[in-house]
């Protein structure tokens, strides 16, 4: 592979950038805990709230490497099993009962979960629908393996967790009315909306906000000196 290309797949694998769309003025609290937002997180270290990245399912190289663990959040992150089943005397069932990699912990524990966090669970839909009378109806409106059972129980939607829902757009755009605007910040599957209304300091958790510069690496590629193509190998 030459040089060239092998340095804008190199770049392109880091390459995101902040929408233009996004107001000046980082969110640094928040940001700590966007998965996509690691490269400006490495580059401010003094910035980083180590509370919030704790949830942050792309940091745990930085959180195995501090001693500044929020085990309680780490309970949530799906990055994290390998550490929390290291240290099983921090395993909290309440909080790990949402964490969608925890589902092997949770099935052998089943009295010991915490049912409420469980309905937010996109990995628990088969617990969930063997225990219906268990089911917390407005937490499983947060749930995007759950529409199927939200369509079919209407009137037991709950809005202000569906508008985080990342399966629910479809419901959000046919009742705007009903949308709570700090919930649908941090839905990724909502951007097209947040672009054209109002939204608040919750929208620099939403990965959404970052996007890959590929222009930019399309240009390198057509500007990039295939003249020694013969000299190519395929190894």
């Amino acid at each position: 592979m030459f040089p060239c290309i092998a340095n804008i797949i190199s770049d392109y694998a880091k390459e995101t950038q902040l929408s233009g769309w996004i107001k000046d003025g980082m969110f640094w609290r928040l940001l700590s805990f966007n998965p996509s937002a690691m490269h400006l997180l490495e580059a401010n270290p003094d910035k980083i709230n180590w509370y919030w990245l704790s949830e942050n399912p792309s940091a745990i190289h930085l959180l195995a490497s501090n001693n500044r663990i929020a085990w309680h959040n780490l309970l949530e992150n799906p990055s994290a099993i390998h550490l929390l089943e290291s240290n099983p005397d921090k395993i909290e069932w309440y909080w790990i009962s949402f964490n969608v990699s925890a589902i092997h912990l949770l099935e052998c524990n089943l009295d010991k979960i915490n049912w409420d966090r469980l309905s937010r669970n996109p990995s628990a839909i088969h617990l969930l629908e063997n225990n219906r009378d268990k089911i917390n109806w407005e937490y499983l409106s947060f749930n995007p393996s759950a529409m199927h059972l939200l369509e079919a129980n209407s009137d037991k939607i709950n809005w202000y967790w569906l508008s985080f829902n990342l399966s629910a757009i479809r419901l959000l755009e046919a009742n705007s009315d009903k949308i709570n605007w700090n919930w649908l910040s941090r839905n990724p599957s909502a951007i097209h909306l947040l672009r054209d209304n109002i939204y608040t300091n919750y929208i620099f958790s939403n990965a959404a906000i970052f996007q890959s510069n590929k222009k930019g690496i399309y240009k390198q590629l057509i500007e990039c000196d295939f003249t020694s193509q013969s000299e190519m190998t395929f190894d």
